[in-house]
């Protein structure tokens, strides 16, 4: 039976790089065309939305998104998340409206026909080269001066299996101060059960998000990092806690 099970894990993952595709290959002329531009990146995120929505329904997940605060149109904000899974990419852009640009780490352009997309609309981030990461900052400033978003998983990658959540590293907080902007933090609940990067794990279901107050910049200086970013963290643990109770509750009426 514990055989068979293994099977079944092997077939949903093949079957996720298989949606991967598939929205790709029929839009790839219109994504083709939107990137020529960089003022027809709008144009490209609500494709990257669709591309979204199609895998995560595609993979039996249905999504629950609770606001406490909405985005405003037109206005630039700095998009923060706990990560767990490879499917936060696409939650992401399913609960956020606002055209907004990932800083991901350049390993994922390696990635057969995704990753021809993402190196050209993303910004990627070599963790190991300083220089790489200097050269986020400028990258990301010249994205904000456009008038986009910007999402960065601060982790700084995915922590181990029996970690909640990890440390946070400054960048996304420097960023938003700089440019005076919003932090908005986000969490998600459920995708490290849903899909995690164990090859040996997985199922449809539900995926909760919660997007949370909005932290404002508004008068902080650099002195202030590390102050803007624990506040962070601690909304998005707290969450993480909160939800983990609602499941034990659950658990415990049935």
């Amino acid at each position: 039976m514990a055989f068979y099970k293994y099977i079944l894990w092997i077939l949903y993952r093949v079957w996720f790089y298989i949606l991967v595709a598939i929205p790709i290959l029929l839009l790839f002329p219109f994504l083709l065309i939107s990137i020529l531009k960089e003022s027809w990146y709008p144009y490209f995120f609500k494709m990257a939305r669709l591309w979204s929505k199609f895998i995560l329904i595609g993979m039996g997940f249905r999504w629950k998104i609770e606001r406490e605060e909405v985005p405003q149109s037109g206005k630039s904000y700095m998009f923060i998340a706990n990560h767990t899974s490879m499917t936060d990419i696409m939650l992401m852009l399913v609960t956020v409206k606002n055209p907004f640009v990932f800083v991901g780490k350049k390993e994922l352009a390696k990635i057969p026909l995704f990753g021809f997309f993402y190196k050209r609309t993303c910004i990627l981030v070599d963790r190991d080269s300083l220089r790489s990461r200097h050269g986020v900052f400028k990258q990301a400033e010249h994205r904000l001066q456009q008038g986009l978003s910007v999402c960065i998983f601060p982790e700084g990658g995915v922590s181990e299996e029996d970690i909640l959540l990890d440390g946070f590293k400054d960048g996304a907080f420097r960023l938003a101060i700089n440019h005076q902007i919003p932090v908005v933090p986000i969490t998600f609940a459920d995708n490290k059960a849903r899909f995690s990067f164990d090859i040996f794990s997985g199922s449809p279901g539900q995926m909760r998000v919660c997007v949370h107050k909005f932290l404002n910049t508004e008068g902080l200086t650099l002195k202030e990092v590390k102050v803007l970013k624990e506040e962070s963290r601690d909304i998005i643990l707290n969450q993480l806690y909160e939800f983990q109770n609602e499941k034990s509750l659950t658990t415990v009426v049935r």
